[in-house]
């Protein structure tokens, strides 16, 4: 089956708060802007029942009506939405293929906000408990277990701290932990913290084996991993901590990831590929929060249009028939605008035969590294948008420039 091929300014992978921030950003600055999400727009905090640290809430919102007005936002600036699974993404240099089943997205940049998803049991019923009694945040959630009996699974530091958490919250906090008594998986600190406090109870070599209720969940089925013997215990609800796996499968060979999957990015959201950025719960992070996801989506769809509107330069002044001198300079430097001038009298003098585009490196040298040019003060020769001469300036340069056009 024959693709079809359609171009955009900007695709955003990922339609939770990250993504759709990303979107709002892009659309609003008037670029061509398409959004991919292969399954629910508003993404895991759609299943968070109440949010209350959100800002410009007081009284707290629901995490599927708080996401529903996000979606209305980004929408009303023509941001196009398409819900399928995007297949790959490669790295032209001046665009970008997002590859889907039946089509292949022609971009200039690309945001990732593929988030992640929590690590599960596998224990029976897990699936029917989601968001009725099993959580994933205690940040989100703990407020609505006030003065009542929790579970926590896991012992890394996120389920030992966000297990102390909870005791502000909750009248007992118990935690089922494979290990032999005494034995965690979280920092010494932590562990230490937590065995003190006397909120938390261990539940040492347990397992989940089932979660039960009707409506809700109201009680979790304990294995014990060297006896056997299962052991249910009373509940209100039950946070799982035991790992979080980001969505990024695709991006492997194309992206920096770090040891645990997330992608690298710097405080822009650029990753290691130009074009390319990364917002939300994807990237290597401190917090995860629909309000740091917010912040992520802001900064990634700005950097965005600042990373559009140079390839329209590129393709407008450098990468286009004829023969076209760049030069590259630091405009607070006082050597790159002395050249800059004598630059300027060689391509009036060849003005017949080239043209001269100038290409400031202060604010950002994004145009310098997609060229390869060197560093500045630099020139790079194109010929019908190929690159046939680099480098630094020199004595020797307009000799050299000379024997080419």
């Amino acid at each position: 089956m024959e693709k079809r091929i359609e171009e955009y300014d900007v695709a955003v992978i990922g339609g939770g708060a990250a993504g759709m921030t990303a979107a709002l950003y892009a659309g609003r600055a008037r670029l061509k802007t398409i959004l991919i999400e292969k399954s629910l727009i508003g993404g895991l905090a759609t299943y968070t029942s109440e949010i209350e640290n959100y800002p410009g809430f007081p009284e707290g919102i629901d995490g599927t009506e708080l996401m529903r007005l996000m979606d209305k936002q980004f929408r009303k600036f023509g941001v196009a939405v398409k819900l399928t699974d995007v297949k790959s993404v490669e790295d032209k240099n001046s665009y970008k293929v997002v590859s889907t089943f039946r089509t292949d997205y022609h971009v200039k940049a690309v945001v990732v906000a593929t988030g992640g998803r929590p690590r599960l049991t596998g224990a029976k019923n897990e699936d029917k408990f989601c968001d009725k009694g099993i959580s994933f945040c205690a940040t989100c959630d703990a407020a609505r277990f006030t003065g009542k009996r929790v579970m926590v699974i896991g012992s890394g530091d996120a389920a030992i701290e966000e297990g102390m958490f909870l005791t502000k919250f909750a009248s007992e906090v118990l935690v089922s932990v494979i290990h032999d008594e005494g034995i965690m998986d979280a920092n010494e600190v932590a562990r230490e913290k937590a065995l003190k406090n006397e909120k938390m109870k261990f539940l040492w070599n347990t397992a989940v084996d089932s979660f039960e209720g009707d409506e809700v969940l109201n009680k979790v089925v304990l294995k014990n991993l060297k006896t056997g013997e299962l052991m249910p215990v009373d509940v209100d609800g039950c946070f799982l901590f035991i790992g979080y796996l980001p969505n990024t499968g695709i991006f492997k060979d194309l992206l920096t990831l770090d040891s645990r999957g997330y992608i690298v990015t710097n405080e822009d959201m650029e990753t290691n590929v130009p074009g390319i950025f990364a917002a939300g719960d994807v990237r290597k992070k401190t917090l995860r929060q629909v309000s740091t996801s917010v912040g992520d989506g802001a900064v990634a769809g700005y950097m965005a249009e600042r990373y559009v509107d140079e390839i329209n330069t590129l393709k407008n002044s450098i990468l286009k028939e004829g023969i076209v001198l760049a030069y590259f300079y630091n405009a607070v430097e006082e050597n790159d605008r002395a050249v800059l001038t004598l630059i300027e009298e060689y391509a009036k003098k060849n003005e017949s035969k080239l043209e001269l585009s100038v290409v400031d490196t202060y604010k950002s040298d994004k145009l310098q590294k997609i060229l390869g040019a060197p560093d500045c003060p630099s020139v790079v020769l194109f010929k019908n948008g190929e690159k046939i001469y680099a480098s630094e300036y020199s004595d020797g340069v307009f000799a050299e420039l000379d024997k080419l056009i």
